[in-house]
């Protein structure tokens, strides 16, 4: 059905040149790119029928398409995983990190490129893109210091005669399934910290933002990391399915909403896995009467319209505490008022960009329309104001939403703030401690009994004291609870680092006393 297949090494696709009509809504025959797979250092074309489109969300159209990868594909990349794994794991954890190092250099130099390309297939401005990449090569330069990461401990003369010591071994083959709102970030959460253990690692990113997980493959192929080591595989439920109960698979990781988080936990786990699994969020922005005006809307700004809210740690529900909540209001609107909506992927100035896609788009449109028929004041809707093409919703906000709407406790994920107003901190802290939910809450405020109080008595993993996305860099780890998070141990820093291995301890008895007894 193909023809005149051209390979593109650059960017690991296919260029389709003849009969596509099959593959497009309209039937019209034109040229676009199929993304492959990426096994054993080479681009691979998957024999499937089915495809999903990539847009660019900033004009709707279809750039390129994504195989849905069957589980004969999977089992092709943890063959070739499983292979490159004994002499990988036996590398000396220094000449890893000096690969690593060499991948940090090149994921850098390509900073702009890869920030373009996540523009053009996400939608996000060109700084927040920039920021995606920023944040994922944090955690590469926090692999590169695995030498030091993976020292044991030791205590010689634990027992008469005996000395103890452990020791951080890899687990072999694992797998990371990651969302589409961070295509450079979250899958930099993964792999480097595993490869840099010692594993091999099998990617398989969001169907909708193929192309930036095969940029990294490859750039990491360039500087030297050997072939089978990092892997990527393209699809949708088949293949995650097939990761999840894959027995050749030691561990999973996972990034995205919380009823699939747990169904990949809850697999994973039955057939004998380690998995991390972080889901969805409700992130609450206390602001007390107290606090700096205008440091704490532009952190509000950027915490619920950054990247179009499409985050598990976009803030979601403001609450003004008391007076503050009008004058809050206002200064908000303001800012809201100012923002500007265009294309992210050819204009750099732009203030937001569109959200993923039609169905999100709609989605969210129909959270607004349910809100405007369940009578809630709806004080900004991103509706009216659009451009004509593209997955556009502007930022909208609810008012005097309560805690028994819907509006206040489920995951919007898009540009839509909900503002509540608690009487008191101690009740805007018992709401929140009734969400169930547990991934990020800020306060601002000047007084540091209330940064205080609310950082210890809040039931959430990342807390922020005047900062809007309390989202840790990576030397802490990325600590979800509740619904928020499945599993034990989180993704970056040191729970990372635990998560890819598993303790070896070794007692050594070698007194000349033994060694006479044995007449040698």
């Amino acid at each position: 059905m193909i023809q005149n297949i051209r390979f593109n090494m650059s960017c690991f696709h296919l260029t389709i040149q003849q009969n596509l009509g099959t593959f497009f809504s309209d039937n019209t025959a034109m040229s676009t790119e199929v993304i492959t797979n990426f096994i054993h250092g080479k681009a691979i074309a998957p024999q499937v029928e089915n495809f999903g489109d990539v847009h660019n969300p900033s004009t709707g159209e279809v750039i390129a398409k994504t195989p849905f990868s069957q589980a004969h594909d999977v089992d092709a990349a943890v063959e070739s995983a499983g292979k490159a794994f004994p002499s990988w794991s036996d590398t000396p954890a220094p000449t890893r990190a000096k690969i690593l190092f060499e991948c940090r250099r090149r994921v850098a130099e390509n900073l702009e490129a890869l920030s373009q390309l996540i523009c053009e297939e996400n939608g996000k401005t060109f700084g927040e893109a920039k920021g995606d990449v920023t944040r994922g090569l944090e955690v590469l330069e926090f692999a590169c210091n695995i030498p030091h990461l993976l020292m044991g401990e030791s205590l010689p003369q634990m027992a008469e005669h005996i000395d103890g010591t452990t020791s951080r071994e890899p687990l072999g083959v694992c797998a990371g399934i990651t969302p589409f709102n961070f295509p450079v970030m979250v899958p930099m959460w993964m792999f480097p910290l595993a490869i840099a253990c010692g594993n091999t690692f099998i990617l398989k990113p969001s169907e909708k933002v193929p192309q930036c997980a095969n940029r990294l493959a490859q750039i990491f192929l360039e500087a030297g990391l050997p072939e089978g080591v990092f892997n990527v595989v393209h699809g949708g439920r088949e293949a995650v399915e097939t990761i999840c109960a894959h027995p050749g698979i030691s561990a999973v990781s996972f990034v995205g909403s919380t009823s699939v988080a747990r169904a990949v936990y809850e697999q994973g786990t039955r057939a004998g896995k380690r998995v991390q699994a972080a889901g969805g969020a409700k992130n609450v922005m206390v602001v007390m009467p107290d606090a700096e005006r205008d440091s704490t809307l532009r952190a509000i700004m950027g915490a619920a319209f950054g990247c179009a809210g499409q985050r598990c740690m976009a803030g979601s529900i403001l609450m003004g505490i008391g007076d503050i909540a009008d004058p809050l209001k206002e200064g908000l609107v303001s800012e809201m008022d100012a923002l500007t909506l265009g294309d992210t992927s050819r204009d750099r100035s732009v203030g937001m960009g569109a959200m993923i896609d039609s169905q999100s788009r709609d989605r969210l449109f129909g959270v607004i329309e349910k809100a405007a028929q369940d009578k809630v004041q709806i004080v900004r809707d991103g509706r009216s104001k659009v451009p004509n093409q593209g997955f556009y919703l502007g930022p909208t906000l609810f008012d005097h939403v309560s805690t028994d709407q819907t509006l206040f406790n489920t995951e919007l994920f898009g540009p839509a703030l909900c503002l509540s107003r608690p009487s008191s901190l101690d009740d805007a802290i018992q709401q929140i401690n009734r969400l169930p939910y547990g991934n990020g809450a800020s306060i601002f405020t000047s007084s540091g009994a209330a940064a205080r109080e609310f950082s210890r008595k809040i039931q959430c993993g990342m807390i922020g004291v005047n900062v809007g996305v309390p989202a840790p860099m990576a030397i802490f780890p990325f600590s979800g609870w509740g619904r928020s998070f499945f599993g034990d141990l989180h993704v970056q820093g040191m729970e990372g680092v635990s998560f890819y291995t598993r303790k070896k301890v070794v007692l050594s008895r070698w007194d000349d006393t033994y060694v006479r007894k044995q007449g040698w």
